[in-house]
């Protein structure tokens, strides 16, 4: 029997914060080719969410959390793993796993490749 996706958890490769945000955003402006964080690249332009993605997570019935790394590694710091970001992982049942890695979520050219893959796994 297939586990359901209760939640859906974003987590960026960039910290909690206005200063932060206000680096990063200047950042993709500048350099968006050197910016380190492949999954805010995808979902958001330079200041806002893209308006395809969401829609795609309005639309679903999955609950969607976004945390930065600070805010990831302090509520499951129960999780012995230790990851490379950014991922996008899934909780199910109790139960915590990783749908896209840092080098999947590299890979992907663009938001429509990442809600593809997103629903492949879901």
């Amino acid at each position: 029997m297939e586990t359901k996706v209760e939640k859906i958890i974003l987590v960026y490769n960039a910290k909690s914060g206005f200063i932060h945000g206000l680096f990063d955003a200047g950042h993709k402006l500048l350099s968006p080719q050197t910016y380190q964080c492949s999954l805010c690249s995808l979902t958001h332009g330079a200041f806002k969410e893209r308006g395809v993605w969401r829609q795609f997570r309005e639309s679903s019935s999955i609950e969607f959390e976004f945390l930065h790394i600070d805010e990831f590694e302090e509520e499951y710091e129960q999780l012995e793993d230790k990851f490379s970001y950014p991922i996008v992982a899934a909780e199910s049942e109790g139960y915590f796993s990783v749908l896209l890695n840092d080098e999947q979520l590299r890979s992907l050219k663009n938001v429509d490749e990442l809600i593809n893959a997103l629903k492949k796994r879901i």
